[in-house]
Formats: structure tokens, C-alpha cells, sequence
């Protein structure tokens, strides 16, 4: 196979640094957090600057948990200027690197196969991840952090366990240095794809790094995890045989749709319903504007407590494919009114239309009400119409407008937060 290297670059706390190259601020020396205290006095920080992790602030802390004394900036999240940073972003990866050989891994981080590019522009990949970063930083004002690895996993390996302690912040592997520095560091939860519950698996067999997990017994580690268990033996030799070539390749053999939400108080049997309805009535929308059907639909209701309650749902399914919110709505609702608790403050609502497929390949059978279902069809349209010319609030339902409604809040919302706007 052919020696590949890779890139990682990690921009470092993003959405905390947008916020203070806004200001004209240094993130490195400012104490700023991303975070809505207009939601409750227990909101959740989505990103902490750098200089509150040197304090040992973490990111995802509570609002409530850091000291006052530090001398906060809270910045309320913008959603939309994050994306359009990142946007900004990519264009300067494009200067350098063709889309072909970038993946975005997340907002804050992309994968660039470089390997095509060194000789072109004389330098080592380590130079030309410096140029990059050093023109994000020139530009934008958001520092970054990078992995080198002869493979995509030994890259973010590299980012995200060598670079932390290298005083430039950058890492940089290879199989037979990945052996000799981190078979035994711990813990196994640092590396990729490893979580609390798989660590907790291998240490029923003694196995606490690495490089133990490298020389156990195959056969055992297939029993406990299955073909997952190959992947786990390769990472632990450093080894992976994915491409950018590959990831770019790869279509799903199974297609969704999903939309979920965590409710910003306690919501009761009867407030959630609507909050059901609502979500329904824009997964319906959502598909016929993506000309999509469905032949099923999931729902899940998360519970406040969720030490004691756990968490309901099921499974609706159609006679036949649909996007038809006539058909979708009513039997979202009773699988709710069947399945959910009456008793119990809700907080999470996620539904999910499983299996879509193009529309064009839904076949109508003698049973359905042609004309109705056309008639359905062309109101979706025309409100998905005037919502495209004039905004998301163009088109409301009365049940929009309820005291517990979320659609009128959502449609200013981007992932849930406010996009800023």
C-alpha cells in the first residue's frame, strides 16, 4: 500500500475563540464562555477559552460551576457566525489543499491528505500544516492545533493525545512511534473510538493500554466485541487501512431523518404532546421538500429524571411509504399517547423517519385517497414555498403559537442554540 500522510487541524476552542476575535480579544488571556444564561442558571457552557482551561475550567461545565471571581465574558451563542467562520475556513484550505483530499470532520476539525503536496510545494507536512494554521490565525484570529500521521487514525492520535503536550501544540506519529510512546498510556478512554464502556470491557481481561490490547489473545477479544474487535486490534498496532478516497466513497446502505430537541424546562404529558406534533408536522415538510418518504418513524421521550425513569418510545410503521403529514401526524401522536408516561416531567423528544427513500420510487395502491393525498401534497408545498421566499416564521400553525410551543423558537435556532440572528 502506498505511504500516505495526513492532517488534522483542530481549531482550538472554537466557538470561544470566535467570540473573543470578535471582541479584539486574546483567548489565550481572556476568560470568556460560550453559554445562554437566559435558559436556566444550570446551562450548560458550549465552549470555555483557553485560558479557563489552563484554571482547570472544563468544556461542557456548568455556567454555575466556575468562579464569579475569574471575571467572566459570557458570550451568548451565534450559531450562524460560527458556521460562517468555518466556512471562511475551508476557503483557505481550498488555497492550499483540493476538495477532494479534505474532510471535515466537525466545525472545528478537518483531515487533509497532503500527501500529493509536498513535492509540489517543497516542504514537510509539518511545514505546510504551520502555513495553514499561521494563515487562519493571520486572518481570522483562531489559533489551531494539528496531527501528522502516516494514517487517518495515527493523525488523530496525534492530535488529540501527542499534540497536547508539545509546547507548539503539534503531534506527530507514525505506526513504530505510536508503539514506542503510547502502548502504555493511559487511559484507554484518550484514544479514538475507545469510551467508558469498552475501557470497562477490557479491563475484565487485564487489559489497560494499548499495547496490551495489541498482544491479547485475538480470539477473546472477538468474543467480547465482535467484529468491532478488528478494528480494535488494528488501532492497536496503529494500523488503518481507510482512504480519504474511501470516506469520500462511502454511501449509506440505510438513510434518516431526524429531529430532536432538549426542552428548556419540565414539559407535561399533555405540553410535550404538542411539542410532538409540532416536530412531526416539520419532519413532514422536511420530506416532501427533499421529495422523500418513509415507510416508518421512531420516536424517543427522554424523562428529567433520568436516574429512575427511563427513557420511551416505539416504532410506527405505514401501510405504505409517505410524507403525507395527514398520515404521519395522527400516528405519531397515539404511538406518543400510547407509549409515554403520564406522570413523569418530560425533557427530550427526538423522532426519526427511518429507511427514506426518493419518492419517485413509492408506488400508490388501490386503498389510498389519490385526490386527499394530492391535495395534502400541494398545501405542503406552497407553505414550504412561502417559507423558502420569507422566512421560516411565514406559515404558522395555531398550535405554533401555544405557550409550550418550540417551532417559533427553533426556527431561529441552529443545533438547538441560537444562531444569532
Amino acid at each position: 500500500m502506498e505511504q500516505r500522510t495526513y492532517i488534522i487541524i483542530d481549531l482550538k476552542s472554537f466557538y470561544a475563540s470566535v467570540e473573543c476575535a470578535e471582541r479584539g480579544i486574546d483567548p489565550l488571556y481572556n476568560n470568556l464562555v460560550v453559554a445562554d444564561p437566559d435558559r436556566s442558571k444550570n446551562t450548560i457552557c458550549l465552549a470555555v477559552s483557553p485560558s479557563l482551561k489552563k484554571l482547570g475550567v472544563k468544556n461542557r461545565c456548568r455556567i454555575n460551576e466556575i468562579p464569579q471571581a475569574l471575571g467572566l465574558i459570557i458570550a451568548k451563542p451565534r450559531m450562524q457566525l460560527y458556521i460562517d467562520y468555518a466556512a471562511e475556513i475551508y476557503a483557505i484550505y481550498l488555497r492550499y489543499i483540493s476538495k477532494e483530499d479534505i474532510h471535515v470532520y466537525s466545525i472545528d476539525e478537518a483531515f487533509l491528505d497532503v500527501t500529493d503536496y509536498l513535492d509540489m510545494y517543497h516542504v514537510s507536512a509539518k511545514e505546510l500544516g504551520i502555513k495553514i494554521m499561521n494563515t487562519i490565525l493571520d486572518e481570522l484570529s483562531i489559533r489551531a492545533t494539528m496531527g501528522i500521521g502516516t494514517n487517518l487514525y495515527l493523525a488523530k492520535i496525534a492530535l488529540d493525545i501527542t499534540s497536547k503536550h508539545a509546547s507548539n501544540y503539534i503531534g506527530i506519529l507514525d505506526e513504530k512511534s505510536y508503539r514506542e510512546t503510547l502502548w502504555d498510556h493511559r487511559p484507554l478512554t484518550d484514544f479514538w473510538r475507545i469510551g467508558p464502556g469498552t475501557e470497562r470491557r477490557l479491563k475484565k481481561y487485564g487489559l489497560y493500554n494499548m499495547g496490551q490490547v495489541a498482544h491479547a489473545d485475538e480470539d477473546t477479544l472477538y468474543r467480547e466485541f465482535g467484529i468491532d474487535a478488528e478494528l480494535l486490534i488494528d488501532h492497536a498496532w496503529g494500523r488503518e487501512i481507510t482512504t480519504m478516497r474511501d470516506i469520500h466513497n462511502y454511501h449509506s446502505k440505510n438513510n434518516s431523518l431526524s429531529n430532536g430537541q432538549v426542552l428548556m424546562k419540565d414539559y407535561s404529558f399533555e405540553d410535550a404532546k404538542l411539542v410532538v406534533r409540532e416536530m412531526a408536522d416539520l419532519l413532514c415538510l422536511d420530506l416532501v421538500d427533499k421529495e422523500l418518504v418513509t415507510k416508518s418513524i421512531t420516536m424517543y421521550i427522554g424523562y428529567s429524571d433520568t436516574k429512575n425513569i427511563p427513557s420511551t418510545g416505539g416504532t410506527v410503521s405505514f401501510p405504505d411509504e409517505t410524507n403525507a403529514d395527514i398520515n404521519i401526524i395522527p400516528a405519531v401522536v397515539r404511538l406518543y399517547e400510547q407509549t409515554t408516561y403520564r406522570d413523569f416531567p418530560i425533557r427530550r423528544v427526538g423522532l426519526t423517519c427511518n429507511n427514506v427513500i426518493p419518492e419517485e420510487f413509492h408506488q400508490f395502491n388501490m386503498f389510498e385517497n389519490l385526490e386527499m393525498l394530492d391535495k395534502n401534497r400541494r398545501i405542503q408545498k406552497a407553505v414550504i414555498e412561502l417559507k423558502r421566499k420569507y422566512g421560516k416564521d411565514a406559515v404558522l400553525k395555531g398550535m405554533n403559537l401555544m405557550e409550550n410551543g418550540t417551532t417559533k423558537i427553533r426556527n431561529h435556532q441552529i443545533g438547538g442554540h441560537s444562531s444569532g440572528f
